[in-house]
């Protein structure tokens, strides 16, 4: 007898599982047990234990009880995948060169499994500055980083990533000043805070934007007012050399930056 070359090294567990994430992926609102079992003309009963694994991998979570939707889990690992390497690769020369304009340090953060993690760094050029290392795992909701890759994301996506960031840190309550803070800085372009963290430190940040104009990672510049330099460029006009920077990366990664988001 003939085998089907697409069948002879099939795993039926792996496929039952990757329907459920693909289908998943098409829906914004959910899917009981039961509409996934309808949609992929199955048994209910065949997807329990998949769907209870996935939840405990963290790549499915259940809302209201009885739907199941997708987490950021995947977008996570694509984004420390080989995309990510090779815009760190590309931001090098770029951020060397902020670096060198501004006199202050700089890093840039993309957003992994509820939070902003540091995937590439630039120390300041003289002897001291405020720098953030590579790999670093920081706030969401209390840092100029956090607050551009949620301002310039969907409604929806914006409030998967905050639900990931939050299943870690139950006390967090977010007010309707959050969210306008959100959309006054997808407006202006740019966060500009004081540190919650360092007291003297100004959190100046700007988004790099993909294809389709999301935010793919945040470029910061913890900025420090330099005394002893006094032809330094000041706050204002070190954030503009922020944003022209990340214009220049999101143009690397293909965005269309010719248009406001």
């Amino acid at each position: 007898m003939e085998t089907d070359e697409s069948d002879r090294y099939r795993a039926p567990a792996l496929d039952k599982g990757l329907d459920i994430l693909e289908l998943l992926a098409g829906v914004d609102t959910g899917l009981t047990q039961a509409d996934i079992a309808k949609r992929l003309d199955r048994s209910p009963n065949e997807f329990y234990r998949m769907l209870d694994r996935l939840v405990r991998r963290g790549y499915v979570t259940r809302l209201d009880g009885d739907r199941y939707s997708l987490t950021l889990k995947l977008f996570g690992l694509a984004q420390l995948h080989a995309p990510v390497r090779r815009l760190a690769s590309y931001a090098t020369p770029l951020m060397r060169d902020l670096a060198q304009r501004t006199r202050q340090a700089n890093h840039l953060a993309v957003f992994d499994r509820g939070a902003a993690v540091v995937i590439a760094q630039q120390e300041a050029p003289d002897y001291w500055g405020f720098s953030i290392r590579i790999g670093a795992h920081i706030s969401l909701f209390d840092t100029g980083s956090g607050h551009v890759l949620l301002a310039f994301r969907s409604e929806e996506e914006r409030e998967m990533m905050i639900s990931e960031h939050v299943r870690s840190r139950a006390d967090i309550e977010l007010g309707p000043d959050f969210y306008d803070r959100l959309e006054q800085i997808r407006e202006r372009g740019y966060e500009m805070m004081a540190s919650a963290q360092t007291a003297g430190v100004y959190n100046l940040s700007a988004p790099v934007l993909g294809p389709d104009r999301r935010c793919i990672a945040a470029l910061t510049c913890p900025f420090i007012a330099l005394v002893n330099a006094p032809s330094a460029p000041d706050i204002t006009q070190t954030i503009m050399l922020v944003q022209k920077t990340a214009a220049q990366l999101s143009l690397l990664a293909g965005a269309d930056v010719g248009h406001s988001g």
